[in-house]
């Protein structure tokens, strides 16, 4: 009989008892592995994965979960660019994505795609999307339940009302800001030895840019300076902290990058929706910047063509 009472309480806390269709959603971008838990049966949440590593998802995924695949279905097939509107529309309806829906992306690589599938989401004006705080790292070291079963969702007709290129930035817009035309200050999120023009790439990732170094007047913050060991994201505080001792305190707006833009997606995610800071994601990053022609780079250690 306890026992009973309890799993009642149990599903009563997490909406599922009939009386009202799910708890209520923290507030903020985030929602945690306990909280995901208890609502994986509410059919409102909608939760897509957004991994790297090829066939993840396919050994195991939180149940109920559809793979979004970043380099295929959140980008252009022929430019290099972000899907479409149309493109996008396809998408968040194949995923049954609606109005109503609450939208949990995670992934690997401590939510560096899932960030890029956020910003991506959040351009094309869709609010009511979220991180789980921790990604795969956190969900698994929890040894929670992970299923290798397609999830079975009913498409929906999703209609984007909304696009925001504000959350954006081009190589335009980057130069503005180190010619001073703009107000902003840029956050370099690689590491120290990419900031300064040591190495190109991480180890095993392509060498994709010619020179070596970073935009002028970019502080760097690297991305992974953000999180917990878990894979979470620091406190609000913490984070607060870490980036005014780079001079990045809210009062400018903010243009982030790093080579491809999906580590700088995560910091963008920490700087505009943990935060607040008026942020954009300059997704052409180091890879187009560091092959355009006439423009400046600031080199410190002394490698400007191919690490010579």
């Amino acid at each position: 009989m306890r026992l009973a009472t309890i799993a009642g309480l149990a599903f009563a806390a997490a909406g599922l008892d009939g009386v009202e269709s799910r708890a209520a959603t923290p507030e903020g971008p985030l929602v945690s592995t306990e909280w995901l838990a208890a609502n994986l049966n509410d059919p409102k949440v909608r939760v897509i994965e957004v991994s790297v590593q090829p066939g993840v998802f396919e050994r195991g995924h939180i149940p109920g979960a559809t793979n979004v695949r970043w380099h295929s279905d959140l980008v252009d097939p022929v430019r290099r660019d972000i899907a479409s509107k149309e493109a996008f529309e396809t998408l968040a309806s194949t995923h049954g994505v609606t109005p109503d829906s609450t939208i949990i992306l995670y992934g690997d690589n401590n939510n560096w795609f899932a960030a890029w599938g956020a910003w991506v989401f959040k351009h094309y004006g869709v609010d009511n999307v979220r991180l789980l705080d921790g990604g795969r790292k956190k969900w698994e070291a929890e040894k929670r339940e992970l299923s290798s079963r397609p999830a079975s969702v009913t498409p929906g007709s999703f209609k984007v009302t909304t696009v925001r290129p504000e959350l954006r930035a081009r190589l335009a817009d980057v130069l503005e800001a180190v010619d001073g035309k703009r107000d902003a200050r840029l956050v370099d999120i690689r590491s120290k030895d990419e900031y300064e023009g040591r190495i190109f790439a991480p180890n095993g990732v392509p060498e994709l840019a010619i020179r070596a170094g970073h935009i002028p007047t970019a502080a760097n913050v690297p991305w992974v300076k953000a999180v917990q060991e878990d894979g979470t994201f620091k406190s609000k505080e913490e984070l607060r902290k870490l980036y005014a001792d780079a001079g990045i305190d809210g009062s400018k707006p903010v243009i982030v990058y790093c080579r491809i833009g999906e580590r700088s997606a995560h910091t963008w995610f920490a700087l505009s929706q943990i935060l607040g800071y008026e942020t954009r994601q300059y997704d052409g990053s180091w890879t187009e910047y560091g092959n355009a022609v006439g423009v400046p780079i600031t080199n410190l250690a002394g490698t400007v063509w191919t690490g010579k």
